[in-house]
């Protein structure tokens, strides 16, 4: 049993690595106010601030609106019907778009509280494209492609390519996989995407084998975490070093999410830990943030960090045949060891870090797995407060 002093840190740690949404077990619970969304600690307003270039008023306000907009999504899909395009959060307008391919729906839409654009396919019709995509790439993708994603603003699949590293072999790949209809390449960081996971170092991580990593969200009976941290079975030690439980599950690549059910005295709490940059953060839900909506971090690394969900459903090639599909881009940076931690927007679980590439001195792009899909896949229950 851990001693109180311990226990004050376990509290902090148990919840530090993922951030993204609630999980179908948990769906159920009371979505949460815009008011709610706004309360923000002040120093979570002033990370907002400092990352996103933003007054404390318009972080404030920011909260405030994108809480309304998360909230309206689900209603706004239904609005679109057959028509549904896909949808963003607008930071111009201040407003949730929906992307719909018959204008008729347009005013159903403005009824659920979004603002709409004539999009020339249906988000359907985008996913299966790139779905194909992946089918279509193989393990053998070239290390200069980044990744690649649906994007519903430009109703296109796009193919990520790093600045300056078109070959042969790119224009190779791109042509295999223009087989299932038109794709854009688009030119990004030179810089390829790695996962997060470090070697064990001081700090407030959990450890298993020689790699330290972040811890996620905490669900009833352990939390959630990175699957590429370590395999199904392995034994997990705490930032004391003592004892604290064992992966029960573990996906990666494909996926990159696994669950580690905790004894030997931890227990698990609905907090995200904020660092001394911002107060412990309560996770209360996990409604889905919107491509264009505001998002931080949380690691055992480089603490507390924000920026903006960037895109959805994006297959990112770590190289050497690691693909991994499903995964949320965003523009917030992350270094070795953050691995796992939270992803959160408001007080709304997003996901678990996974890889990315840059850090945290000279900026960079981060991935997260969507936290709904670990607790759907293991029948797992967010702890929420």
């Amino acid at each position: 049993m851990r001693t109180r002093r311990n226990s004050v840190r376990i509290i902090m740690s148990a919840v530090l690595v993922m951030t993204p949404a609630l999980g179908l077990a948990t769906q159920a619970t009371a979505a949460p106010t815009p008011e709610a969304n706004a309360l923000a600690a002040p120093r979570q307003l002033t990370a907002m601030q400092q990352d996103l270039g933003l007054t404390k008023a318009q972080a404030e306000e920011r909260l405030k609106i994108e809480g309304a907009a998360i909230k309206a999504a689900p209603q706004a899909q239904k609005a679109a019907g057959t028509a549904f395009g896909g949808l963003w959060y607008d930071e111009t307008r201040q407003k949730l778009v929906v992307g719909i391919t018959d204008q008729s729906k347009a005013a159903a839409v403005h009824a659920a509280g979004a603002d709409t654009v004539v999009v020339k396919s249906t988000a359907v019709a985008l996913d299966k494209q790139k779905t194909k995509i992946d089918k279509l790439a193989g393990k053998n993708v070239p290390r200069a492609v980044s990744g690649w994603a649906a994007d519903p603003r430009t109703g296109s699949v796009v193919i990520n390519v790093q600045a300056g590293k078109r070959s042969q072999a790119v224009d190779a790949f791109v042509a295999k996989v223009s087989k299932s209809g038109p794709v854009e390449v688009r030119e990004v960081n030179a810089k390829a995407p790695q996962t997060f996971a470090a070697g064990t170092v001081g700090g407030d991580p959990y450890y298993t084998g020689n790699v330290r990593c972040s811890i996620g969200f905490s669900v009833h009976g352990g939390f959630v975490t990175a699957g590429h941290c370590s395999g199904a079975g392995a034994a997990v030690y705490g930032w004391d070093r003592s004892r604290m439980g064992t992966f029960r599950g573990s996906s990666f690549p494909g996926n990159d999410y696994a669950w580690v059910q905790i004894g030997w005295g931890w227990w698990t709490v609905p907090v995200v830990l904020g660092w001394g940059q911002t107060s412990d953060k309560l996770v209360r839900g996990s409604w889905e943030a919107p491509i264009g909506s505001s998002i931080c971090r949380s690691g055992s690394t480089t603490h507390w960090h924000c920026g903006h969900v960037l895109a959805k459903n994006e297959t990112v090639n770590y190289g050497n045949g690691q693909l991994f599909y499903g995964a949320t881009k965003t523009s917030v940076c992350a270094e070795g060891g953050d691995s796992g931690g939270s992803f959160i927007t408001g007080d709304q679980a997003q996901g678990v870090t996974s890889g990315g590439w840059g850090n945290c001195s000279g900026g960079g792009e981060t991935w997260f797995q969507p936290v709904n899909e670990i607790l759907g896949a293991y029948g797992l229950t967010l702890h929420t407060a």
